[in-house]
């Protein structure tokens, strides 16, 4: 072996290996390997400068000696983390881990894993960029700060295990403020006059004794009636004919934001499952060519394209739905996002004749779901417009109006692709001046509606446009706030608990910038200015850490206790500690002080509801807790049969699926659990998932 490639994952490192020579060895560092420590601060903070106490995790202290050794016997070491200002810091700390200078060690880089983007990377290699190194620590060292000094002042005043944190409650507030807009909202009467005409066509009233609709407010049943009364006793003539010709413009193609909007809405996607999959398919797949990434890197918020794409997209557009489809001139699209990283491509296919109907062979069913979804999304973004032609006529009385509306689909354009789920609504052919029967009228009783609570993708939409957080923080902001038990998601609709509504009004009272999305988003922008060199990140943080530490102080004195929990005196069957009573959506009920880590519950009433293990737990003989050596036992909560260490809750190692001493994995060195997978008996490694054949 004589050079060495470095990356994050060993899915990665499959499908770079299978594009190079014997003379190369790809290996995975398996994410960040360096990091602030999990039992303390971790930052020293003198004279106004920080340093960050980085260690080598205990679960990567293998393949960091493994690199090291690797290293050693290189002729060339290449970086070849993702091109992020996360993938940026891991390749930092690489170099740190096995004593190579960070500022001249070979670094690579790709937007797509496929044998020509590596082998051009490799011709091309550049050096660490210690400015996006710096951006990225900066915003580590800050959510350090806020979660390590804020949470346990929330978790004192309100209720145990609670969290906060720069961009976590920021987004919570959002949630919450609807949720208070909503409880806020008072329904307010209003009616309208509803009118079909002879051949069915539905109209509605614009304008009555010439006052017009949008000016008109019908707010009660006399008032609607008066107009029902006059107006069914008038003749009706066609007064005007209106035909237009609009243009729907093609979609741009995806960034990580509306990949997971649309994937939410048409697939049923969570913003997680969403970037789980296109994770692999970033990384690599089988294909007719053998393994390899299949779409563009899919944290971006740029809708840049590469020329090539784009010609060789515009020549598949051409052979296959022909020239009307073929705009004249290729489509450029700026992202909206704030801060967007715009040396970045939008998520595309990666390997144009990798159509979804060869990929059906290949993938597995969401994946093929969502890989078609980018697939036609990018395609139709080359694509011509649609074009509709709108259609309005006007009925006219002695004293009132109405409007009837219609569209035809004249030319499907991109539509041919992406589809379109409206009908057409085609209006009759009628003549000015005509005149027309008045065969229905109603008078319709309405009440103004709330605003909607968020969904998964509505929120992310709302923190794009508002600048708060990034392409790599919306899926795990959502799934935190979640497990965190701060919203709960019903019907696609998130919904606040209590316990965030107490939050939120400290942190509103005590720490408003917190939770000010504009303060977030402009601190959003300044980690960008240290990106660009323009900002010094020592700086930024002292600016920051000065006056929120002096809110830490006074809070402790100052802040009234919001505790919601009253005693109980009983004991948690499942962990050992104390019950207390709880109020919820749904009244009053008993839980497990130890929450988020213990989720016991049961009524208040006293029937359980909550995981009630076997009062003596099953040993596995012989299979030791390889966290702590102690016995592992066989535990039942309501979700089923579970495995967990016997000295919980001092170690909390917990398995889903029954671990066996042998085999260890092979990847990672740590246990592995027996499991049947798709009508197959596997060991699976609890920890990285890696699957062998039992």
């Amino acid at each position: 072996m004589s050079k060495l490639i470095i990356v994050e994952s060993p899915t990665k490192a499959k499908t770079i290996t299978n594009f190079l020579g014997k003379d190369y060895k790809v290996i995975a560092s398996k994410g960040h390997i360096r990091d602030l420590p999990k039992s303390s601060f971790g930052i020293k903070i003198e004279d106004k400068s920080f340093k960050p106490e980085y260690r080598v995790s205990r679960d990567h202290s293998k393949v960091v000696k493994e690199i090291k050794d690797l290293a050693k016997k290189a002729d060339e070491v290449y970086i070849a983390t993702d091109e992020d200002r996360e993938g940026e810091a891991i390749g930092y700390h690489i170099a740190k881990a096995i004593g190579q200078d960070p500022n001249s060690i070979p670094r690579i880089v790709f937007h797509e894993i496929t044998k020509k983007a590596i082998q051009h990377s490799l011709e091309n290699p550049r050096t660490i960029d210690m400015n996006s190194v710096d951006a990225q620590q900066a915003r580590r060292l800050l959510d350090r700060i806020v979660g390590y000094k804020l949470s346990p002042l929330m978790s004192s005043k309100i209720q145990r295990g609670l969290s906060a944190g720069r961009v976590q409650s920021a987004a919570l507030k959002i949630v919450v403020d609807r949720e208070r807009e909503i409880k806020a909202f008072k329904p307010e009467e209003y009616w309208s006059i509803d009118a079909i005409f002879e051949k069915n066509i539905e109209a509605g009233l614009i304008e009555f004794e010439g006052q017009k609709q949008e000016k008109m407010t019908i707010k009660n049943a006399d008032r609607a009636n008066y107009i029902k009364d006059t107006v069914e006793k008038e003749a009706f003539k066609v007064a005007s004919i209106e035909k237009k010709q609009r243009k729907t413009s093609t979609p741009p193609p995806f960034m990580t934001s509306t990949l997971q909007q649309t994937a939410s809405s048409m697939l049923g996607f969570s913003p997680r499952k969403t970037m789980m999959i296109a994770q692999t398919l970033y990384e690599g797949v089988q294909t007719p060519n053998g393994q390899m990434g299949i779409i563009t890197y899919m944290r971006t918020d740029s809708l840049n394209i590469a020329k090539e794409a784009i010609d060789g997209i515009r020549d598949i557009i051409k052979s296959q739905y022909g020239e009307k489809y073929l705009p004249e001139k290729p489509k450029y699209y700026k992202s909206k996002s704030k801060g967007a990283q715009e040396a970045h491509e939008a998520i595309r296919p990666t390997l144009l004749d990798f159509t979804p109907a060869v990929a059906k062979g290949y993938l597995k069913p969401d994946e093929l779901k969502l890989y078609t979804l980018i697939y036609n999304r990018f395609i139709s973004s080359q694509m011509t417009d649609a074009l509709f032609e709108s259609q309005a006529i006007i009925f006219e009385s002695k004293s009132s109006k109405f409007r009837a509306t219609g569209r035809k689909l004249i030319f499907d354009g991109f539509y041919k692709v992406w589809g379109n789920s409206d009908k057409d609504k085609l209006l009759p052919e009628l003549k000015e001046n005509q005149d027309v029967e008045l065969t229905k009228l109603e008078a319709n009783q309405h009440f103004t509606e709330p605003p909607s609570r968020y969904s998964e993708a509505s929120l992310i939409k709302k923190l794009e446009a508002l600048g708060i957080g990034r392409p790599s923080t919306y899926a795990p902001t959502i799934s935190l706030l979640t497990a965190r038990n701060y919203i709960e998601v019903e019907k696609k609709q998130l919904i606040p608990t209590e316990i965030a509504f107490k939050v939120i009004e400290v942190l509103e009272e005590h720490f408003e910038n917190i939770v000010d999305s504009s303060f977030t988003a402009k601190l959003e922008e300044e980690l960008d200015e240290i990106a660009e060199g323009k900002k010094n990140w020592q700086e930024l943080l002292w600016e920051f850490y000065e006056p929120f530490i002096k809110k830490i102080e006074d809070g402790k004195k100052n802040i009234k206790s919001q505790k919601v929990a009253i005693p109980t005196g009983e004991m948690c069957p499942q962990c050992g500690s104390e019950l207390v009573l709880r109020k919820g959506r749904f009244g009053e009920f008993v839980a497990c002080s130890g929450f988020p880590k213990c989720k016991y519950t049961k009524p208040k009433d006293g029937t359980e509801t909550g995981s009630t293990p076997k009062a003596t737990p099953t040993a596995l003989e012989g299979v030791k807790c390889p966290e702590c050596g102690g016995d592992i036992v066989e535990r039942k909560s309501r979700r089923g049969k579970f495995y967990g260490c016997g000295n919980y809750p001092k170690c909390k190692f917990i398995s889903t699926h029954k671990p066996v001493n042998e085999p260890k994995c092979p990847e990672c060195g740590y246990m592995m659990a027996s499991r049947t997978y798709r009508k197959k008996d596997i060991y699976e490694c609890i920890k990285c998932k890696n699957r062998i054949d039992a």
